[in-house]
């Protein structure tokens, strides 16, 4: 190397040999560590060959742990529906009959069940989320119905309101003697809450709101529990004062009132509200979704939710918030707990899919060797890899939810702003991230099952078509993440200005500083078996890839606002910011799975979820693989080496998948997809068709 280098620097200027001396150094480094890249090149081909050896797995133990600390409670709600069939929904049921026997499961979980909900969600939460995933093993329709009750109409008034609405309205709510809605959506304005139109305006002379319906647009839209079961309804609309010229409107901004909507005796509806019925949905047809409208509907000056804004009787606006912005900030950031929920929720709709699809995948045969007998259609490469990442993500998703659960249940304590803003985005991201995952794996669940996947009492029609709008609501997928991307930005352009950043962004102080770094040529190269599974690694390859991103968008936002205007440049650089955001979702869940397998005291346990924790990691390194080859992050023999080490993986992660999804703990009078359950398959899909 010192000949050549001679010979290339011969004649040259100082600053010249200098360049090439760093180029032929690089170079020299190459060539240095090629036979250590040659060595671990072949132990990673030598362990991706080796045959399997079942592992032994104690599912009892991951169980428990998977279970956490409220899984007694989970227990009593299962073995209640256990010891009523009568409340378990049936495979077929017309709409009417299943709002009907929604509203009685929700009232016996009430007042039989003994659950106390809104208790809980002040309280503890994590005890509400509990709740609301094991109801979610008896019917989704059954859940939305129970949050639209309790987080939604019960959390509006709790998290709005003040003193006088709390021990007004919190026994009834509780005891759902005062069932009631969420009236936020309109007909032209969903995720866009801040250009609703329904307006309440004071009447000083009477000391009342009167709400108002005033197009067809602002027709309040998809409002559960309105159709049949609602007495009242949060409404939010625009809060109008009068001002000191006649027929001239202050606007105030966004507020939520309570609005008796159906009389309590009778249940016949109020005069002045309208309420149709939205008919039915491609899902969740166990709620009561309508539409309202209100025509001059008086309500008193007290109905107002004054938490973040109040009017006294003399007509004057008062807050402890200086803007309309500040207040409307304020408002949806205590309603983040519908997201957690959806968040939640999902994952439990992703271990059902996955537990269906896995035993029915080991238990049906398929070809095989000639003269030999069939094989399990999970002893095929293609099926693994269709669904061991999933059974990887689904354990991924449940340690990142559990950690948004925490932080829910620490910001409602603390009313820390910093916690409040990271659980604000954090809820946004894991609810778009997760739900559009779960979506798309349902899907692939149902054809991996064949024809038997088509059957509705295996349920992946029903868990497809009643999960489809958690994309939807609680915000659209699309919209959170851009939230999610707007945050980012801030934090990125605060580290910049010497702020600290907030919690769940901590890991940007580092991979901020080295993004632009010249990636280490001998990292760039490494393929070998514990360089790959090791978490450092992994982790340092999603929050590079995040940093990169990061810093690319804020390039691109400051080029292209010059010319377009800041609404353009973002509408310019929309699929960036799209795919920044699920870049860090995937840090963050890739970082609290790594947390989740370093906390289970099971030593066995422990490193068999390592072996799912280093699945989800690799698979989603593959996924983009293009993104790294690009930044010259991961060298082609290193992609092959992934590429290899990701089969592997699905290889080893298939000999324990039926300990895994065992390890879920859904019984199977809950899963209730005959092709899915733990034994007697056959026998009970038999049976359900008359043999």
């Amino acid at each position: 190397m010192a000949e050549i280098r001679e010979k290339v620097c011969a004649g040259e200027s100082e600053a010249t040999r200098g360049c090439a001396r760093r180029r032929l150094e690089r170079l020299a480094s190459h060539l240095h560590a090629s036979s250590h890249l040659l060595e671990e090149a072949q132990l990673s081909r030598s362990v991706c060959s080796r045959v399997t050896v079942k592992r032994p797995l104690n599912s009892a133990a991951l169980s428990t742990y998977m279970a956490g600390e409220y899984s007694a409670l989970r227990d009593k709600i299962v073995q209640f529906f256990l010891e009523r069939p009568s409340l378990l929904t049936p495979v077929e049921i017309a709409k009417d009959e299943h709002r009907e026997l929604t509203m009685r499961q929700v009232l016996a979980v009430v007042r039989e069940c003994g659950i106390r909900p809104l208790q809980y969600l002040l309280q503890e939460p994590g005890k509400y989320f509990a709740v609301t995933e094991a109801v979610g093993l008896v019917d989704l329709s059954l859940g939305i119905k129970l949050g639209v009750q309790f987080s939604l109409w019960g959390g509006s008034v709790m998290n709005l309101g003040t003193k006088k609405h709390h021990d007004k309205y919190f026994a009834g709510i509780d005891n759902v003697d005062y069932p009631g809605c969420f009236a936020m959506t309109e007909l032209h304005h969903g995720s866009n809450v801040q250009g609703i139109e329904t307006t309440a305006t004071f009447d000083k002379a009477k000391d009342e709101f009167v709400v108002n319906t005033p197009n067809d647009g602002a027709t309040k839209w998809w409002i559960g529990n309105a159709a049949v079961h609602g007495k009242f309804a949060s409404v939010f609309a625009r809060l109008l004062l009068p001002s000191g010229e006649s027929n001239v409107k202050v606007d105030m901004g966004v507020h939520a009132f309570i609005v008796p909507i159906r009389h309590m005796e009778d249940h016949s509806v109020l005069p002045g509200v309208d309420i149709r019925d939205c008919g039915y949905k491609v899902g969740l047809n166990g709620v009561d979704n309508g539409a309202l409208r209100f025509h001059n509907v008086r309500i008193p000056r007290e109905n107002l939710l004054n938490r973040f804004g109040d009017v006294s009787e003399d007509g004057q606006y008062s807050s402890s918030l200086p803007t309309s912005n500040k207040r409307f900030a304020a408002t949806l950031g205590e309603l983040v707990g519908g997201r957690v929920g959806l968040a939640d929720g999902s994952v439990g709709v992703l271990k059902i899919a996955a537990t269906i699809a896995i035993r029915y995948s080991l238990l049906r045969q398929q070809f095989g060797p000639p003269n030999q007998p069939e094989i399990s259609i999970l002893d095929y490469q293609s099926q693994q890899q269709k669904l061991m990442p999933m059974l990887a993500s689904a354990y991924g998703f449940h340690f990142a939810t559990k950690y948004l659960v925490k932080q829910y249940s620490e910001m409602k304590i603390s009313r820390d702003e910093a916690v409040i803003a990271d659980v604000h985005a954090l809820s946004a991201g894991l609810k778009s991230y997760i739900t559009s995952y779960t979506a798309k794996a349902l899907s692939i669940c149902r054809e991996s099952c064949g024809g038997h996947g088509y059957a509705a009492v295996n349920r992946f029609g029903s868990l497809r078509n009643d999960h489809d709008i958690f994309q939807t609501f609680e915000g659209d997928n699309t919209v959170l993440l851009q939230q999610v991307a707007g945050d980012l930005l801030r934090q990125y352009k605060a580290k910049f200005q010497g702020s600290s950043l907030s919690v769940t962004w901590n890991y940007l102080r580092e991979s901020m500083g080295t993004y632009l770094s010249q990636t280490n040529p001998v990292a760039t190269h490494r393929e070998g078996y514990g360089h790959l599974r090791d978490s450092a690694f992994q982790l340092d390859a999603f929050r590079y890839r995040t940093a990169r991103l990061l810093h690319t968008a804020a390039l691109r936002l400051k080029k292209h606002s010059g010319r377009l205007g800041s609404f353009g440049a973002w509408n310019r650089c929309l699929n960036h910011l799209l795919t920044l955001a699920e870049s860090h979702i995937e840090s963050v869940v890739l970082a609290k799975f790594i947390d989740g397998v370093n906390g289970c005291q099971d030593k066995q346990a422990r490193g068999l979820l390592k072996l799912l924790c280093d699945l989800y990691a690799l698979d989603r390194i593959w996924e983009d693989i293009g993104t790294y080859r690009n930044q010259d992050y991961i060298a082609p023999n290193k992609a092959k080496a992934i590429q290899r080490l990701v089969e592997h993986l699905c290889h080893e992660v298939r000999g324990v998948s039926k300990e895994f999804v065992d390890a879920f703990g859904i019984p199977d009078s809950m899963l209730r997809a005959p092709i899915g359950l733990q034994s007697g398959q056959y026998t009970e899909y038999a049976q359900y068709i008359g043999f």
